[in-house]
Formats: structure tokens, sequence, C-alpha cells
């Protein structure tokens, strides 16, 4: 499981742009916590702060341990509002979690076995379709990441995902098909580079530049 990190916020009894762009002048982002059948909660939090745990990258996978007039909550991100410009946190949704809770995140893939796989041994390339899986887990018990081994795997073959090691306590949000991952591509053979140098030979022979087509449109002097 991601580390939990740690933060404080204060209550705020108002919302609304105005509320807004006054807690943005004074250094601080809004936010919401809501979630476990109690009333949603308005607080703000420090926009330095907040942005420095944002950019870590792990806010969706990690537990917040958020301080409110001195009680601690149990909190997970569950949507961030980001400035279209410069990409500072505007404002976060938490989800208040207990053992109990169950939610769908986006966990990162890991390859493994990659040294016992003949199709990267023979110079195959692992061509990934998915980079994370979407798991049903417990919100206190996150993954880091979901290992998936390609031990065995050959060119043409598909890497899905039966070849995951599912963490504990965690499932695949698709259960109706075993979906593919990632595939294993056999090298290009001398005669594939061949054609494809030729065929790019070919298609470049017809192009003409700007300069060329400058050079044959301009009169000539006489």
């Amino acid at each position: 499981m991601s580390k939990n990190y740690a933060m404080k916020a204060e209550k705020r009894d108002r919302a609304g742009k105005g509320v807004a762009r006054s807690l943005r002048r004074a250094g601080r982002s809004p936010a919401v916590i809501y979630g476990d059948n109690k009333e949603p909660v308005k607080i703000s939090l420090s926009e330095n702060e907040i942005n420095v745990e944002y950019n870590k990258g792990r806010m969706f996978t990690s537990l917040c341990e958020l301080e409110i007039e001195g009680k601690q909550n149990l909190v997970l991100a569950r949507d961030v509002q980001l400035h279209p410009v410069t990409d500072v946190v505007e404002h976060v949704d938490f989800l208040r979690v207990t053992k109990k809770t169950k939610i769908a995140v986006d966990v990162p893939v890991q390859f493994i076995n990659e040294d016992k796989c003949p199709s990267i041994d023979g110079k195959g390339t692992l061509n990934v379709t998915r980079y994370t899986i979407e798991l049903l887990c417990s919100a206190t018990n996150i993954p880091d990441h979901i290992e998936v081994s390609v031990e065995g795997k050959v060119h043409g073959d598909a890497v899905k995902i039966s070849d995951a090691n599912m963490p504990e306590g965690a499932s695949a949000v698709i259960t109706d098909r075993d979906f593919t991952i990632a595939t294993l591509i056999a090298p290009k053979t001398a005669e594939q580079e061949d054609a494809e140098a030729a065929a790019a030979a070919e298609a470049g022979d017809g192009i003409v530049s700007d300069e060329d087509a400058a050079a044959e449109e301009a009169p000539t002097e006489e």
C-alpha cells in the first residue's frame, strides 16, 4: 500500500466563486469531504502543501490523514480540479474512508520475469496497451502496483489480466473477459526493414518542397 500523508485543513462556511477567489488570494485551496453517510464538510487547505502532494503523483492511491479542528479524518482524494493554464490545484474532492470502504482505483502495472520471456530474449518488443489497471479494493489497502508476468511468452503472444499477480483483497473491475494488457511483437526482418525503407523513399519522391514549387512557378528572365 502507498504511504499515507498528513495535512491540516480549516472549515469554511461558505461556497461559491467569490469565496474560492478570496481563499486563493490568501494562499488557500478550497476542498470538500463527503461519503460514509455523513454530511459533506467544506474545508480549505494550504495551496502550497496540496500542490506538493498532487505533484508527487500519488494522491489518488494514498490515504490522507486530514486534521480538522484537532480531529483526524481518513480520506482519499477522488477528484482534483486544476487551473487550465498554470495546473495549480483549484479544488479537491475527498472521500471519507474506513476499513469497510471499497473503491475502484487505477493501479500502475509492473511487468516481471522479463528475463524468462523468450520473445524479449529474442529481441522482441513488449507493446503495452494498458499502463494501469482499474482494481476494486479496500480503500485502506490500495496496492502500489500490480505485477504482471511475461514468463514463457513468445512472439505474437498476448499478456492478459490472467497473467497478473492479483494483490490480496483486490480484483479487476472488468470481469467479463480476460482482457489484454500488452502484446509481444517479433523484431522486424531485414526484408521488412528494406521494404519499409523503399516505400518511404518512394513516397518521398512524390513530395515537392515549397522551395521547388516556388522555383517552378517563378517567371524566367528573357
